[in-house]
C-alpha cells in the first residue's frame, strides 16, 4: 500500500523528493544570519574611524550573540503559531535593518544599539526556522539534515568576510553595512516564500513505520522534567563557551603567542571557518548513528587535544596553532549540530522549535561568558595561554557531564 504522504507536492516533485531542495534553501537563509561571525572584518577599520578601543569595536559582536540568544527561544514559541515564513522573513527584515541603521550611526553606542541589539534579534528570530522545518520533514534523518542546513551559518565566514572587506576597502563601513543589510532582507525574503512544514505526522517511511513513530513520540515526558535536558543544557554551554572563545581570540592568539604577522591571522580564520562548517553535518550525522554521550565525549576530548596543544605552543609554531584552532572551531560548529539533534533524539519532536529555543539559551550563556572572561584573562595575567588551562578543565568537565547525563534516551 503507498504511503499518501508522498502524494504531497514540494517544489513540484514528490514529498519524500521535493524535501531535499530545503536544505540549500534554508542553508541559504542562514549563509545570511552567520554573517555576524564576519564582524571581526569591521574591528580594525571603525577603530581606526571611531577613534575607539579594542574592546568597544566587540561590542556590537557581543551584544549581537547576546540578543540572538535572548530571541530565539521566544522565536521557537511562535513559530508554530506564525509559520515559518513570517517567521523568516520577519527576522530577515529586522537584520537587514539593523545593518542598514548602523550604516547611519556615528558612533559606537548607536552601532551596538543597531547592529548588536536590532539585527541580533533578527538572526535570533530567524535562525531555528530552517532547523525546525528540515527536522519536520526529515524524520528519518533527523541529524544529518539539520547539520547540512546550518552548515551555512558556519561557513558563511568564507564568504561575507572577503566580500565585507573588499567593500570596506573600495566604500567604507557604512555604504559596506548597507549593501549587506539591502541584500539580506533580498535574499532571507526570497527564501522565506520555499519554507514551510509538512503535514501533521509526516514520516517517508511506509505506514507501519510511521505508527511506531507517533506511539514513540506519546512515550516522551516533558523537556523540563528530564535529566537528559539539564545534561544537554550544561553541555552546550560549556560547547559554545570554549568554541566563542577561540573564535575571539583567533587571531590575537596567533599574533601575540605564536608570533606570525596579522595578515596571516587574519587569512587562518577562513581556514577554521571551514573546519567550523565541515563538521557540522558530520556530527549531526554521527549523533543519528551513535549514542548522543559517545558524540558529546568525542567532541571534548578534541578539545582537551586542542588545549594542550596550544598550553605547550611555542613562537612560529605555526602548524601548532593552526592545527588547534581548526580542532576548537571544528568542535563548535560540531555542537551547533548535536545539540539541535539530541533536542530532536531526546525530546518531542514536534515541539522541537520550543524545545531547542529553551535549549539554545546554553549558547547565549557560553557566548556571554565565554567573550567577557577571555579578556579578563589576558588583563589579568598578560597571556591567552592561560584561558587555555581553564578551557581544558570545562572540556574535562564536559566528559562526566555527558557521561552520567546524555544516556538514557528513555528518561525523556
Amino acid at each position: 500500500m503507498s504511503d499518501p504522504n508522498l502524494d504531497l507536492k514540494l517544489f513540484g516533485l514528490n514529498a519524500k523528493q521535493g524535501r531535499w531542495l530545503l536544505i540549500p534553501m534554508g542553508m541559504i537563509v542562514l549563509l545570511c544570519l552567520g554573517s555576524v561571525y564576519s564582524w571581526s572584518i569591521f574591528r580594525k577599520p571603525l577603530e581606526t574611524q571611531l577613534n575607539i578601543s579594542a574592546t568597544e569595536s566587540l561590542l556590537p559582536y557581543t551584544i549581537g550573540l547576546l540578543f540572538y540568544s535572548i530571541f530565539m527561544p521566544i522565536a521557537g514559541f511562535l513559530i508554530p503559531k506564525i509559520g515559518a515564513r513570517v517567521m523568516t522573513a520577519t527576522g530577515g527584515l529586522i537584520v537587514g535593518l539593523g545593518y542598514i541603521l548602523a550604516s547611519f550611526a556615528p558612533n559606537i553606542t548607536l552601532i551596538t544599539l543597531s547592529y548588536g541589539v536590532i539585527a541580533g534579534a533578527g538572526v535570533g528570530i530567524a535562525y531555528g526556522v530552517p532547523m525546525a522545518v528540515v527536522a519536520r520533514w526529515f524524520p528519518d534523518k533527523k541529524g544529518l539534515a539539520v547539520g547540512l542546513t546550518i552548515i551555512g551559518f558556519g561557513l558563511s565566514p568564507l564568504i561575507t568576510a572577503p566580500l565585507a572587506s573588499q567593500l570596506i576597502i573600495s566604500y567604507g563601513i557604512s555604504i559596506t553595512l548597507r549593501v549587506l543589510g539591502i541584500a539580506f532582507i533580498l535574499i532571507i525574503l526570497a527564501m522565506s516564500i520555499t519554507l514551510k512544514f509538512p503535514p501533521a505526522h509526516w514520516n517517508p517511511s511506509p505506514l507501519s513505520t510511521r505508527k511506531d513513530s507517533i506511539q514513540e513520540i506519546r512515550n516522551y515526558t516533558p523537556m523540563l522534567k528530564s535529566p537528559s535536558f539539564y545534561g544537554l543544557w550544561f553541555c552546550y554551554a560549556i560547547g559554545a563557551l570554549v568554541g566563542l572563545t577561540a573564535i575571539g581570540i583567533s587571531s590575537p592568539v596567533g599574533v601575540e603567542i605564536i608570533q606570525i604577522n596579522p595578515e596571516f591571522a587574519a587569512r587562518s580564520v577562513s581556514l577554521f571557518a571551514l573546519f567550523n562548517g565541515i563538521s557540522r553535518p558530520l556530527f549531526g550525522w554521527l549523533t543519528d548513528r551513535f549514542q548522543p554521550r559517545q558524540v558529546a565525549i568525542a567532541s571534548y576530548t578534541i578539545i582537551l587535544v586542542a588545549c594542550i596543544l596550544m598550553i605547550s605552543a611555542q613562537a612560529r609554531e605555526i602548524l601548532t596553532y593552526l592545527i588547534a584552532f581548526c580542532l576548537f572551531w571544528f568542535c563548535l560548529g560540531g555542537w551547533l549540530a548535536m545539540a539541535p539533534t539530541m533536542t530532536l533524539k531526546f525530546f518531542n519532536p514536534d515541539n522541537y522549535a520550543q524545545n531547542y529555543g529553551i535549549v539554545f539559551t546554553a549558547y547565549g550563556v557560553g557566548a556571554l561568558v565565554g567573550t567577557v572572561f577571555v579578556g579578563q584573562i589576558r588583563d589579568l595575567f598578560g597571556s591567552y595561554t592561560y584561558g587555555f588551562y581553564i578551557m581544558g578543565v570545562l572540556a574535562i568537565v564536559g566528559i562526566f557531564i555527558a557521561q552520567f547525563t546524555l544516556k538514557n534516551r528513555n528518561q525523556c
